[in-house]
């Protein structure tokens, strides 16, 4: 893969001043603390920086990724060889006007929801213990209690793949159950105009606190981690329970490949026990699709996404060329535990 010039360099230090880093170290940025080296990351500070770098990549098709804080991503242990821009806190500004709020992409989403309960607002509640950016939330209609963060938004800045800045109302969006528009169409979103109603800052504050013990008491903290694994389905919950539930009936808690482990707090959670590899994630997750999918008849589905060396971004479960684990065996085989 072609490598940027010195002459690139200089042009992409120009178009984001203050915000390239080179020889990134992945698994100090990533949330599993997992991932090998990227030789370089922008972090932009504004919608019209992101928009000038994307055209600069595209007038020369050159492909690059867009990451927010990691809280749902598996970097290879091959690290990055394109360009990666990331959305973080040079863009997190946060302005508050009545029951609107406007938030920058990059925008901790834990800190956005002190906010609007400093402010006296109520709807964001669901949202306090999630550590990610607001971008990466709203790319994932993201949540907590079977909340999206959908029912809040108004509407969505972000710039597509040639540079142009786009806005959408909320009925464009196509959100759904952990679901947008923008995890398909390649789209770096910037901002958001979002919405919530007036409430009692005690009683908003009481409902975090006891939303922040809840999460402290199931899921696990010490370890690195990217948050839930699997998504829940209705049908599923319906008839087996939540994805932990059935993962921990069929035995895999504490399962361990190499350094990373499903969490013995909650089957759910796969943590990194010191120096997991992304192939050893990867093997854990394949094992357990294949046993719960024997066991139940129903198909597990990622939260997470994988970000391959070329920059090529995938579903945990879909595989990678670098680090996909062998095909599981069929059900009346050893895999799992």
């Amino acid at each position: 893969m072609e490598r940027l010039t010195d002459q690139d360099l200089a042009e992409l230090r120009e178009l984001c001043p203050g915000g390239v880093s080179m020889n990134v170290d992945l698994a100090s940025i990533s949330q599993w603390k997992i991932g090998g080296t990227a030789d370089v990351i922008l972090r932009p500070s504004s919608s019209a920086q992101v928009a000038n770098l994307r055209r600069w990549f595209h007038e020369r098709q050159m492909p690059h990724v867009a990451v927010g804080l990691t809280s749902n991503l598996l970097f290879s242990d091959e690290g990055l060889r394109v360009p990666c821009l990331q959305i973080g806190p040079r863009m997190g500004a946060v302005a508050i006007n009545g029951t609107n709020v406007y938030a920058q992409a990059g925008t901790w989403v834990p800190g956005l929801a002190r906010k609007l309960m400093k402010a006296g607002l109520t709807g964001g509640e669901h949202i306090c213990g999630i550590p990610g950016t607001l971008g990466g939330l709203i790319c994932m209609n993201g949540g907590s209690q079977r909340k999206g963060i959908g029912t809040s938004v108004v509407t969505v800045e972000s710039v597509d793949q040639g540079g142009f800045r786009c806005v959408r109302s909320v009925t464009d969006c196509g959100f759904a159950y952990r679901q947008s528009v923008f995890q398909g169409n390649n789209e770096v979103i910037t901002s958001a105009n979002l919405r919530f109603v007036p409430g009692d800052r005690a009683v908003v504050r009481a409902e975090m606190r006891a939303i922040l013990a809840e999460r402290r008491q199931k899921f696990p903290r010490k370890q690195p981690n990217c948050g839930s694994v699997f998504k829940s389905n209705p049908a599923m919950y319906a008839e087996i329970g939540p994805p932990g539930e059935a993962i921990e009936r069929l035995g895999f808690k504490g399962t361990r490949v190499g350094g990373a482990e499903v969490s013995p707090e909650h089957a759910n959670f796969i943590v990194n026990r010191g120096g997991a590899r992304a192939r050893d994630v990867l093997a854990l997750i394949a094992a357990i699709k294949h046993k719960v999918e024997c066991a139940t008849g129903y198909q597990l589905q990622a939260e997470g996404h994988y970000v391959g060396a070329s920059g090529t971004i995938m579903p945990l479960d879909g595989g990678s060329q670098e680090d996909m684990p062998p095909d599981q065996p069929g059900c009346g085989g050893p895999a799992g535990p």
